[in-house]
Order: structure tokens, then sequence, then C-alpha cells
């Protein structure tokens, strides 16, 4: 499929109404009344919270965990037989995961640069697959992961649980019901008040227990440092892309569902290392990037280090129209009218504030499991988190440029800009290649 406008549009809305069905031709189906067995890749962090929401769901078994640190994995292992009462099979290297045949599903929460492999290798195999967002860490991987999806008929749900939280989606319904008049901009930010600066560490040994070439991987071969290790790889090039892939992913993708158009004319992106400028981190710590699409834009913004409470929210989309604007986050979504300006309409009635149902994670992984079993696209399949990772992979690359680019969506490079093209390929240190699909 390409990226075209028409295209996403027409395949978003269908995913969105639950009425897209993958082809129902998979040998290895889940049946309605089977258990489902799952296996996690990647242990620390969010991917064990998935794995904590599966396990809430009726039917399901967790049959093995998979980590480069054996502290974390012993750990881990200890957690889920003290919740499902069995300890399960524990791992090293995700092949040997992936080349089980009683396993149905994977759930890959490992840092970005290790979400294309294991997923790709999964569906090879015939598993369906629970991916951490961003999809991918380049444009590149997530093209492949798309191939990948559709060529083995998998069912491939992304990490972007907000996709089957309610409250998002009637904010959605509301903005596209006209209500707030012609809306000409949309705001995403996420302001990360409670971190700080991550100081200046040396080189140094590889702790016990971990694999680190393995934990490297596909990415450029470095010494140890433990700022690049466990949660902090977000912030290094090698491995991820700084706040604008961890929170843009799911906040973007709500602006550009809400305006309803999904390909921008051009992308430009400012920022840098301004509240930090001396310590480890590489990706910048303050940032904006426009998105312009003809007739509006879509503004990301982000910062470290302070809250910013735009519209009093941390973090949030604003739909910002003619008689009111619409502001959405995690907890709910309220309407403020324009009461002077000079678009202000006399009988505008809002709608009172809109709360959240809390949980957004849960609905996400049933969406996922529910799916596994009718076949059907579910709630962020892969197309979805494909084009948001992308998109936010655009004012990336904006930003390390310095300058203004311009996509086309459809030949899925830049236009005549081989500088910037150059920043979509993977590079995978060898011997990892990316798969032939």
């Amino acid at each position: 499929m390409t990226n075209s406008r028409r295209n996403f549009i027409r395949d978003a809305g269908l995913t969105a109404s639950g009425l897209a069905v993958l082809p129902n031709v998979m040998s290895s189906c889940v049946s309605a009344s089977d258990k489902v067995v799952v296996a996690l890749i990647g242990c620390k962090g969010m991917g064990f919270n998935d794995l904590t929401a599966f396990l809430k769901q009726p039917g399901v078994v967790c049959a093995a965990l998979c980590d480069v640190d054996s502290n974390i994995l012993n750990q881990r292992a200890a957690e889920v037989e003290k919740m499902t009462g069995k300890k399960p099979d524990l791992y090293e290297d995700f092949r040997k995961v992936i080349d089980r045949k009683d396993i149905d599903a994977v759930i890959v929460g490992t840092p970005d640069h290790w979400h294309c492999l294991p997923m790709i290798y999964a569906c090879q195999s015939g598993k369906d697959v629970y991916c951490e967002k961003p999809l991918g860490r380049t444009i590149e991987e997530c093209n492949l992961m798309v191939k990948a999806a559709h060529k083995y008929k998998r069912v491939v749900q992304v990490g972007q649980w907000q996709r089957s939280d309610p409250h998002w989606k009637d904010a959605v319904e509301y903005v596209h019901s006209g209500k707030l008049g012609r809306v000409r901009s949309a705001r995403a930010w996420s302001y990360v008040g409670w971190k700080g600066a991550i100081p200046v560490q040396p080189d140094s040994e590889v702790p016990v227990g971990v694999n680190y070439d393995m934990w490297l991987g596909p990415a450029p071969k470095r010494p140890f440092n433990i700022n690049r290790f466990h949660f902090t790889f977000r912030w290094y090039w090698d491995y991820a892309g700084g706040l604008m892939t961890d929170w843009g992913v799911h906040l973007l993708d709500y602006a550009l569902f809400g305006m309803n158009q999904y390909v921008p004319k051009s992308v430009m992106a400012s920022g840098g290392k301004y509240a930090f400028p001396t310590d480890a981190m590489q990706t910048p710590d303050t940032m904006m990037a426009i998105y312009d699409f003809g007739d509006f834009n879509i503004v990301w913004d982000h910062t470290i280090g302070i809250y910013g409470q735009n519209y009093g929210r941390g973090h949030g989309v604003a739909f910002i129209g003619e008689y009111a604007t619409l502001v959405v986050d995690r907890n709910g979504w309220v309407v403020m009218p324009e009461t002077k300006s000079t678009s202000a309409k006399a009988d505008f009635v809002p709608v009172p504030p809109q709360g959240s149902t809390g949980k957004g994670l849960e609905l996400h992984v049933k969406n996922f499991l529910d799916c596994m079993k009718s076949r059907e696209k579910p709630n962020c399949d892969i197309e979805i988190g494909a084009h948001i990772a992308r998109i936010s992979s655009l004012g990336n690359i904006a930003y390390r440029l310095g300058r203004q680019v311009n996509w086309d969506g459809d030949k899925q490079s830049f236009k005549n800009d081989a500088e910037a093209d150059l920043l979509i390929k993977a590079n995978y240190r060898a011997p990892w290649e990316l798969p032939k699909i």
C-alpha cells in the first residue's frame, strides 16, 4: 500500500470502524475457545507492563521470557511465577523463542533499534505480534515491517494504546462533527517536567549478566556506557529518536487522525539542548516541528525539565477551531469556546468535560487478542503504527539537517533530497542485516 492521502484515510477509517478484515487464510489461527500462548522479548520496561496486561485477560499463558540482561530476566521470571503460579522458560536469544511452535504471539518490548528483526522473524514463523511503539527506528525498517505483516498475513498491534481508549476516539468524532468550525491548526506537545539532566558518565565494563553485544545487535559497536543502557537508550540516535518518537507517536497520531489528513507537504524543525546543554543526551531536550499541509499545520512541541502546562496539561493534543478549541490528553477532553474573537459563535454550546476509562492499555491488549481470533485489523494495526513512526522520523530528520524537508509519501522518499534520503536507511552492523521480504 502506498502512503497516499486517499489510501491512508480510507484504511485508517476502516480500521477505526472495525470493518477492515485480513484474509482468513492462516493455518495457525487461534480459535475462539483456545488459550493464547505468549512470549515477551525485552522485559525491563513497557514490555513487562504489556505482559502484565496480557495476563489479566482470560486464557492467556506466558510460556517464555527473553532478555539480554539475566538480572532483569530472573527478576521478571519470579514476578510472572508469582502472578501465574508457573515459571516461564527463559532465553537470552530471541530467535530461540520465535523458533518455538507452541507460541501464538510475541510481545516485542525491546529498545527501538531491536523492534524490526524480532517482529519480522515472528511474522515469518507464523506468529502474531504486539510491538511496542515506535514501530521502527527508521523509515526503511517501518516499510519492511509493513511488507512482512502483509506477506505473512499476521495480526500486528502497535503499542499506541490510546487508539483503544474510548475518550480519544470520542474527541476525534467531535472534531469531525464540525462543531469547532474550521480547524486551521492542531498542536501536540509533551512537557516532561519530572526528568532532569543525565550526567556524563565514563565508559565502563559490561555489567555481570549482560550480553552487551546482543544488546547492541544491529546498532554501531561502542564501548559500554550506562547512559546508553536500559531506559535512557531513548536519548541516543543509535537506538531511538528522543521525545519525538517516544511521545510523538502517541500524540501526533491523534493530531493527524483528528485532522483527517496524513501526508504533510513539508516539515521544519528547530530546537536543541537548551535545558541541559552539557549533559549526556544526544537528542534535543527542547524542540518544535511544524508539519505543513497546505491549508493548516500541525505543531509538535516538547521540552524536558519543565511541565509548561499548555492548557493546564503537561501533554496533549489541541484542535484550534473558529468557534472553540478541543484539548485532549490521557485524562479526558474539554471544549473551550471562543468568547472574544471575531469568529466567536454566540450560540455555541460546549459539551461537559469528558473523562477517561483509565484502561487504555488493557483495552488495547484485549483488542489484539480478539483480532488474533477474528483476524480483523486491530485498532493500531501495522499501517497506522508505521505511518506515525515515519511522520515522527520526518520531524527528527528536519531537526538533524537544520532545514525544511519535503516528503513524497507515494515514493517513500524525500523530493530531490539525497542528503535527507540517507537518514531513511537502517544501516545495520554486521552480521545483522535486514531480511529480504
